[in-house]
């Protein structure tokens, strides 16, 4: 079966391609390697990712997204093309129509910057959709109906926040925070602390092995290596979780002041249904341990994670490509 449309969530950390009737068939890393000799892109994805702090002078393992949205152009597109080719495969006869999620705050020159990525890689059509109306249509939230629904969308570079009704945004913001600012608060506070400098994908392992985004009643514990900041030698240190809690408060205040700020300009009868139905969370970051509990906490309402999280936006894209009819006026733009 020749393959005619694509949904792509171009995530900060990773990209996730979904195709109509055979769901998610890429989840790499938003990670491109690059020789600094003549900027030839030597590797993509797991492949990149893996280069992340080992490599020579004369590559660069980079992610082209930043905070969401496209840092480098020309990078961006070579990796785009990349997970569209392997997700259609060597043999093609039609041009796919690609759908791509955006956050809900990105600017007009922002978005044509995406859509002509998509154009450039090979796409017939692009259109794009904001990030909290893809998670929402992929959590099973029916976003057509005349009542409100609130969706926070953690991933690694932004979190979405908006109050959908009638298939539209009533009340938004898109803050700048997410999982790689999780990452960077963790590696400043083990150096602070300890006196260790780790890296970035270690800052990541410790984050899901034992964050928490509110302190633990058993406290868990990881042995973290990395280098002595004074003696610059190999140094072993053992850390806990709520190490880990201190080191992102600054991050998750960040996220509860505007999941608040979007509850302050939300309309009361939406108010209302949002108390009865609960908030969904989806996006990668929303499963550290305990984010529902903290904004359950932080706004009295109930919220769960809406299931496979991780896969709702581009589960999204997928699903409002097959019923464009449906979903046009949720979309952005297109070309």
């Amino acid at each position: 079966m020749f393959i005619k449309a694509i949904g792509i969530d171009l995530g900060t950390t990773y990209t996730l391609i979904h195709v109509p009737g055979k769901g998610i068939i890429i989840n790499e890393p938003s990670v491109v390697a690059i020789s600094t000799l003549d900027r030839r892109v030597l590797a993509v994805g797991i492949e990149a990712k893996e280069m992340i702090g080992r490599t020579p002078d004369t590559i660069i393992a980079m992610r082209p997204l930043k905070d969401g949205v496209i840092a480098d152009y020309k990078v961006t597109e070579a990796m785009l093309r990349y997970f569209i080719n392997k997700a259609l495969g060597s043999i093609r006869f039609i041009k796919p129509d690609v759908m791509i999620a955006v956050p809900a705050g990105i600017t007009s020159t922002e978005k044509r910057a995406v859509i002509d990525a998509a154009m450039m890689s090979g796409a017939r059509c692009a259109y794009i959709i904001k990030e909290p109306i893809a998670a929402a249509i992929g959590a099973g939230i029916p976003i057509g109906n005349p009542s409100g629904y609130m969706i926070i969308d953690i991933g690694g570079g932004t979190s979405e926040i908006a109050v959908i009704s009638l298939g539209g945004i009533v009340s938004s913001t898109s803050i700048r925070v997410g999982g790689t600012k999780f990452d960077a608060a963790i590696s400043d506070a083990i150096k602070k602390k300890y006196n260790l400098a780790i890296g970035e994908r270690t800052a990541e392992d410790i984050k899901i092995k034992i964050g928490s985004a509110m302190y633990l009643e058993q406290k868990l514990e990881m042995v973290v290596r990395g280098r002595d900041m004074v003696t610059g030698l190999p140094k072993v240190v053992k850390i806990t979780s709520d190490d880990i809690t201190d080191a992102i408060q600054n991050e998750l205040n960040a996220i509860i002041a505007a999941v608040k700020s979007v509850f302050s300009n939300t309309p009361p009868e939406l108010a209302a249904d949002i108390i009865e139905k609960g908030i969904a969370l989806s996006g990668g970051s929303s499963l550290l341990r305990n984010m529902d509990k903290l904004i359950a906490r932080a706004t009295g309402v109930f919220s769960y994670i809406a299931d496979e999280s991780i896969l709702c936006v581009a589960k999204g894209t997928g699903i409002a490509l097959e019923n464009l009819h449906i979903y046009k006026k949720s979309l952005v733009s297109g070309r």
